[in-house]
């Protein structure tokens, strides 16, 4: 898994990939005489944090490839890290649909892949900062962006079924929402036949 760097680790990862590619090791002394060594520590703590580099031994690392890298940037993170929220939370909408139907509508795609969260309003900050250190952009209400992302509806009470681990708006909910739009046709079908609602 990786996550997106800031422009500085951008820069030092391109330095060790074009001095070393892929083959061969390297350590912390290739910044020497570039940067402070608090610098230098905090860029490899990044880059091997986000990923994009990995520690081969106690002092030494080596690159991965720039495909393996950016391949792994649009991965879908949230169903995982969600499971270390403190908070509760239900997925709705279209998030509670691919669940409840167990994915026979899936909405995900490397270019446009939303969650629709409710989340408690006294919450909203906890979430916002939940998603910002898991690098996961989050909006509220609505907003997009390339690749994965939250959008997070907050609610004076929340009500979820636990669901494959995740806490999902219950079925019902879920069932009505499929069966006002045409478009998840099937996932309301199959809902209907598997829990006979």
């Amino acid at each position: 898994m990786t996550t997106e760097i800031p422009y500085y680790g951008l820069r030092a990862y391109a330095l060790f990939f074009s001095k070393h590619t892929t083959e061969q090791e390297f350590g912390q002394s290739d910044l020497d005489w570039i940067v402070s060594e608090s610098m230098k520590k905090k860029i490899f703590s990044l880059l091997v944090r986000a990923g994009w580099i990995v520690k081969t031994s106690r002092d030494r690392y080596r690159c991965r490839s720039p495909a393996e890298v950016f391949k792994h940037l649009l991965e879908f993170r949230v169903p995982q890290v969600i499971r270390e929220a403190k908070r509760p939370y239900a997925f709705t909408g279209l998030s509670a649909v691919e669940i409840w139907s167990d994915y026979s509508y899936v909405q995900r795609s490397f270019e446009r892949s939303p969650y629709f969260i409710k989340v408690l309003k006294k919450d909203l900050d906890y979430w916002k900062n939940f998603f910002s250190k898991k690098r996961i952009p989050s909006y509220t209400k609505k907003g997009t962006t390339i690749g994965e992302y939250v959008i997070l509806i907050a609610v004076s009470k929340l009500d979820y079924k636990e669901i494959s681990s995740f806490k999902v708006e219950p079925l019902p909910v879920t069932i009505k929402y499929a069966k006002e739009n045409p478009m998840y046709k099937y996932a309301y079908e199959y809902m209907r036949e598997k829990y006979g609602k």
